[in-house]
């Protein structure tokens, strides 16, 4: 017959130090929630996802990357539809390193459902993060097409984040794809007007296009914004002088 385990119930100085624990977290005393979280874990109560959670959560904020894995993964076992820690897992292993793990864990939870309708923003922000940071690593050894499909993964996730979209943007023009390059500087601008980068390096596009009246409505834009910015009044300088020029 088989034998059913049963955990067993805990005592009330260590019910008294899970829930010291789990508001020191809430509080953001992490040293004092770890130092109760782990003796609470050290007494055999090895039950509760959240616990080995906010542990991943700790150690990550220390560089302990390793650890933070490890707990992490076993917040999952334990609650295997534990959203927050299979997200926090897969920056873990994109923090190590281990990119295609972590490509695989977000595989698994798009089968759950529709990733981009289901998550949170919050959790559609953290996964988009992760593709910018994966998309760095491939510009960083020189693959560029696999960089530009996880910025196109991050942009496809949150639409409205125009720095994600402004990145592309960049890769698109550093790859000779001046359109796409216009159409993400464009889409930045409009999903967020203040975000000056984006206006600048429209301007520099329309400059580099030979366009200088459309460069030097973007760039005065910038320096009307920003005074200080220096590339920005530089290149509306050269965008001035052209139209000059061409006059």
């Amino acid at each position: 017959m088989a034998t059913i385990t049963v955990a067993s119930p805990m005592d009330e100085h260590t019910k008294q130090q899970l829930l010291l624990g789990r508001e020191y977290y809430e509080k953001g005393e992490l040293d004092r929630a770890d130092a109760m979280l782990r003796e609470v874990v050290q007494k055999g109560v090895d039950r509760f996802a959240d616990v080995f959670h906010m542990l991943g959560v700790i150690c990550h904020g220390r560089g302990a990357l390793k650890d933070a894995r490890a707990h992490f993964e076993r917040a999952v076992a334990i609650n295997p539809n534990y959203t927050e820690a299979q997200l926090n897992l897969m920056v873990t292993l994109n923090d190590l390193g281990e990119f295609e793990a972590a490509r695989n864990l977000f595989s698994r939870l798009r089968h759950r459902g529709e990733v981009t309708h289901e998550l949170d923003p919050f959790a559609r922000g953290k996964i988009a993060n992760m593709h910018a940071d994966t998309s760095q690593a491939y510009q960083d050894v020189g693959m560029m097409v696999e960089a530009i499909g996880e910025l196109e993964k991050a942009v496809a996730l949150c639409p409205s984040f125009a720095d994600l979209r402004t990145r592309l943007g960049v890769l698109y023009r550093d790859t000779g794809d001046r359109h796409r390059a216009r159409l993400q500087f464009e889409a930045a601008k409009e999903a967020n007007p203040r975000y000056l980068q984006a206006r600048l390096m429209l301007g520099v596009l329309h400059l580099t296009a030979g366009d200088s009246t459309s460069a030097i409505d973007e760039l005065q834009a910038v320096v009307d914004a920003d005074p200080a910015n220096k590339n920005a009044e530089m290149y509306l300088r050269v965008a001035k002088r052209n139209a000059e020029g061409a006059v």
